[in-house]
């Protein structure tokens, strides 16, 4: 049995989490505890790419690092709705993922 943790599992139950909470208060922060724990995996990230991959990530990076900044402002229906939004976005990617592996399958047996 495999009992490794998926990363995307993770991720979808957090957000899961936040469009659960009942209370306001502790909805934004498990908001913020998210945008803490993004700028700390940027930060290492950041920290682990040399010269050349530095300067050709920098942009992404600043990118990530302007969303999670507009993150800050947001009120607890704004979390819902943008958790709601990121799981929607991780079902549709697993669906595409496995229906893409189950047709490269299809194709390799026909």
């Amino acid at each position: 049995m495999n009992t490794a943790i998926k990363t995307d599992d993770v991720i979808f139950n957090f957000f899961k989490q936040i469009c659960d909470e009942k209370d306001d208060q502790k909805c934004v922060e498990l908001g913020k505890e998210w945008i803490k724990a993004m700028e700390t995996n940027l930060s290492t990230m950041e920290a682990n790419l040399n010269g050349a991959d530095k300067l050709k990530h920098q942009d992404d990076i600043k990118s990530n690092r302007d969303h999670l900044n507009n993150l800050k402002t947001k009120n607890s229906s704004e979390w819902r709705e943008y958790a709601t939004q990121c799981m929607i976005e991780i079902m549709f990617d697993l669906f595409f993922l496995q229906f893409d592996l189950n047709l490269k399958l299809f194709l390799y047996f026909f």
